[in-house]
């Protein structure tokens, strides 16, 4: 490695270690301000070093534990379904288009690309799921409407598919007398878990920080998820800031930034605990299922 190599190394270094500070700092400030005192947010806006340590908008939280906890299962429910559901649909729509062999392959391709640009609109998506489906107020309102907005992570996973199991191998299961159930199982499964656990947290993403299917389909409060309850207290807490009720609740101010600091922080937390299990097929699934489409 000559001098000039290892110039250009450490520079690069440099500047990565630059940029994560950069993207810890928000993070870092939404900690410290959810653990900072409603009068000081007030008096001197945001710090990285509060003057005050208060509680008072976990305080305010906590009085709402069953609700969040709730919230909390609906979510997770809806998650693990939703990406297990959707890591299968998405292998096994990818497969049959990586296949050279497919008949109108292309055909199918180009219509799910278009989804990615185009799409019906919000009325008669609403009223397909109300009326045709009839899943209004109900779990799969929450769980279906993401299984069918997932053409990026099929074209993803066809390109895996075609570059990175090899065709040797599917003719050899093929000659051996594997049926193509058998093949996609046993062969194409096992050889693509980076791509498989990439659009798994995709899709974890994806449901977990859902809010627009809960506002548009659910009404039931028991079927909140986390992003609708937590956004219905932030709702509750402003009207209460703002107003004269608030007043007669309280003798200080409502918590309402520090509260909307605490709401982030219970909402990101759960994503923070699930991506290093994810992070060793992270990087390999997302370069090596871009290379070639």
């Amino acid at each position: 490695m000559n001098r000039e190599h290892r110039i250009w190394q450490w520079i690069t270094h440099i500047i990565m270690v630059l940029a994560s500070i950069g993207c810890l700092f928000p993070f870092v400030l939404l900690i410290v301000s959810s653990f900072t005192s409603e009068h000081e947010i007030i008096r001197e806006g945001y710090s990285f070093w509060p003057k005050s340590f208060s509680l008072e908008a976990y305080s305010y939280l906590g009085g709402k534990l069953n609700e969040i906890t709730r919230a909390y299962g609906v979510t997770a429910l809806i998650t693990i379904i939703g990406t297990i559901v959707g890591v299968a649909i998405t292998a096994m729509l990818a497969y049959p288009l990586s296949r050279q062999d497919m008949p109108y392959r292309n055909l199918v391709a180009f219509l799910i690309f278009f989804t990615l640009l185009f799409n019906g609109g919000l009325v008669p998506t609403y009223l397909i799921y109300t009326q045709a489906f009839e899943i209004k107020n109900t779990i799969w309102a929450l769980v279906v409407p993401g299984l069918l907005t997932n053409g990026f992570n099929v074209m993803l996973v066809r390109s895996y598919f075609a570059s990175s199991v090899p065709t040797p191998v599917i003719e050899s299961a093929s000659i051996d007398g594997a049926g193509e159930i058998r093949t996609f199982f046993s062969i194409v499964i096992p050889l693509s878990t980076p791509i498989l656990a990439t659009i798994g947290l995709f899709q974890l993403v994806l449901y977990w920080n859902d809010w627009f299917n809960g506002m548009i389909y659910i009404t039931d409060s028991k079927l909140y998820s986390l992003q609708n309850m937590l956004n219905r207290i932030l709702t509750d807490i402003q009207f209460l800031a703002s107003g004269s009720l608030g007043s007669n609740v309280r003798t200080g101010p409502m918590p309402s930034e520090t509260v909307r600091m605490a709401i982030a922080v219970i909402g990101v937390v759960p994503l923070l605990i699930a991506y290093p299990f994810f992070q060793r097929f992270f990087v390999k699934g997302l370069i090596v299922g871009a290379v070639k489409g």
